[in-house]
């Protein structure tokens, strides 16, 4: 299980609406299944049907995520006409088993499903996003 505060599902959300009519990509830092912070990237492709997070966002937002101690928790990227699943393309480049794959459907750009998942080895696992319990 992981655990995603509704205001940052509600930050990815809005990044991927913003992006329309191309898909967006961002990272999630967090420490022990909880998220921290959402780090919204720039989609080097430019496509409604593929990503690529811009290589200097990415190493900036690697460099911060370091400096607070956290962990790569998850990558987040939106599926602008298609369900909230891994395509084929998502599964051949999940090259970071240990984070979560977010994926964000605008399907119906009013109704989105946001679901996450772990891609190990071909091998596709949902894993439950909750509301983390307030300390």
């Amino acid at each position: 299980m992981v655990y995603i505060a509704r205001a940052l599902i509600e930050e990815m959300i809005a990044h991927c609406r913003a992006e329309l009519p191309n898909e967006a990509c961002g990272m999630v830092a967090g420490k022990d299944n909880q998220a921290t912070k959402v780090y919204p990237a720039r989609n080097a492709e430019a496509s409604p049907v593929r990503y690529l997070m811009e290589p200097r966002d990415q190493l900036q937002i690697m460099n911060d995520i370091d400096d607070h101690g956290w962990d790569l928790l998850g990558i987040f990227h939106s599926h602008t006409h298609t369900p909230a699943y891994p395509s084929p393309t998502d599964v051949s480049l999940a090259y970071y088993p240990h984070a979560l794959y977010i994926i964000i459907s605008l399907a119906d750009p009013e109704r989105p499903v946001v679901r996450a998942f772990h891609i190990v080895e071909g091998q596709i696992t949902e894993e439950p996003i909750e509301e983390p319990v307030p300390r």
